[in-house]
């Protein structure tokens, strides 16, 4: 078996670079050589391996990892295959997102000699050109997660990929500019996630032919597509995603509460997410989240946050106040549940709690007294300058003191100008007694 620098040097002389790009081989190697990758350091890294068993067949003291990231490395062709196959054999998953690959023939060379492949990135490489047959799309049968997001690939090429992945679990199908969706003439029962983000859908019949490919979809992620309304023609929603748990609207275009409402036919749907939609932008964060929950009760976390059984209750009495005078034709069906369950509630009382900012005080000299309205955020000084006209003394000239009643101390000299005087708890019928200075 060759050394680690052999193979690195031979890649080097003796493959003939085709000007569009790198080779798989040439760029695993000069990554991942003991120059750039001694000692581990993490996933995707090079690893430094001790004497003893080593993983893939090599005789230097250098192992790939498991994983192996060689996005944006200018990767057009795959390179020796025997190459391939003899460093990565133990490699699960393998990033080549950002390349030049534009064949999916090269694309099966490298896959095909790496038999442990469950998870592969082919974000951003050209092959909307590219033809895959079905023989060559069998070399992808083992991978578990597929990611197609920014490759333009059609529905053609989805569905010969997803007729030969019969383990295939989670698919990424995001910025590939698809105006609706073709359906495949089988279903696909494997998958579980998937992200089709960032296309022109607006159709919800488009939805639902996912729903016929993907019978045990568990996340369905549909955020930044015009989706303008959601249709349950004949109870079609639970029947078509029975086994969806989670739901991504986010900035779709639904504008519509009675839309919202009828997801609460997916009967196992736990988690929604509806962030950036026309239908909320009029109400408040308070009023949006807690209309939305009141609106679907089977939901225990909305955009990301855990709905706890206080917040669903306070959500709840929320809604049936926030509709109780509300004409009767615009009130929601799902109003008359929650009056049953909690009764017609009382309009909660309006309390300010706001800082007082006015009081009006009681002002002693000699032997008067006068009512006065006074200014809760001057000074000390300012209220003195306010008392000039009251008492005829000159500031200079006045001591100015305080009288709590409710509080156990007596008078209180105010001797800090710059002290505001809602900071000595001033409200409506205290005292104050003014003195002049004794010279």
């Amino acid at each position: 078996m060759w050394s680690w620098v052999e193979v690195l040097s031979w890649n080097v002389e003796t493959e003939m670079e085709p000007p569009c790009g790198r080779s798989f081989m040439q760029v695993l190697c000069e990554k991942y050589s003991p120059e750039n990758f001694p000692y581990r350091r993490g996933p995707g890294a090079g690893v430094h391996v001790p004497p003893g068993p080593q993983v893939s067949p090599m005789k230097d003291r250098l192992n790939l990892p498991s994983i192996l990231v060689l996005n944006s490395c200018g990767i057009s062709h795959a390179g020796d295959e025997s190459e391939i196959a003899a460093f990565c054999s133990h490699v699960s998953e393998l990033d080549l997102s950002g390349n030049k690959l534009d064949n999916w023939q090269e694309v099966s060379k490298i896959v095909s000699n790496v038999p442990q492949l469950e998870f592969l990135n082919l974000s951003s490489n050209p092959l909307q050109a590219s033809i895959l047959e079905r023989e060559c799309a069998g070399t992808f049968s083992g991978i578990r997660k597929l990611v197609l997001n920014n490759c333009k690939v059609s529905w053609e090429t989805v569905h010969t990929l997803l007729l030969e992945l019969p383990e295939l679990e989670e698919l990424f199908l995001c910025l590939n500019d698809y105006e609706n969706v073709v359906s495949s003439p089988g279903c696909f029962h494997s998958l579980k996630l998937l992200h089709i983000t960032d296309n022109n859908l607006q159709d919800w019949s488009d939805i639902c032919k996912l729903g016929t490919m993907f019978p045990c979809l568990h996340t369905l992620v549909l955020a930044n597509n015009n989706i303008l309304a959601i249709d349950d023609l004949a109870g079609s929603l639970a029947r078509l995603f029975p086994n969806l748990r989670s739901i991504s609207l986010h900035k779709s275009g639904i504008n519509s509460w009675e839309d919202i409402e009828k997801l609460n036919t997916l009967p196992m749907l736990e988690e929604v997410r509806l962030l950036g939609i026309p239908l909320v932008e009029p109400y408040s964060t308070e009023e949006r989240r807690k209309l939305t929950i009141a609106r679907l009760p089977s939901v225990s976390k909305l955009n990301g946050s855990v709905v706890t059984e206080g917040e669903r209750e306070d959500s709840e009495r929320f809604f049936v106040r926030y509709y109780m005078n509300v004409p009767k034709e615009e009130v929601p069906l799902r109003y008359q549940e929650l009056v049953r369950k909690y009764g017609k509630l009382e309009p909660l009382a309006e309390v300010d709690l706001r800082p007082q900012n006015q009081a009006n005080v009681h002002i002693h000299y000699e032997e008067k007294v006068q009512q006065i309205n006074v200014r809760l955020d001057q000074t000390v000084a300012e209220f003195k300058k306010q008392l000039k006209t009251v008492v005829q003394l000159s500031t200079n000239n006045m001591r100015l003191f305080y009288l709590d009643r409710e509080a156990p101390y007596g008078l209180e000299e105010l001797k800090f100008s710059l002290r505001a005087l809602h900071s000595y708890n001033v409200r409506d019928g205290v005292e104050f007694y003014v003195e002049p200075k004794i010279k």
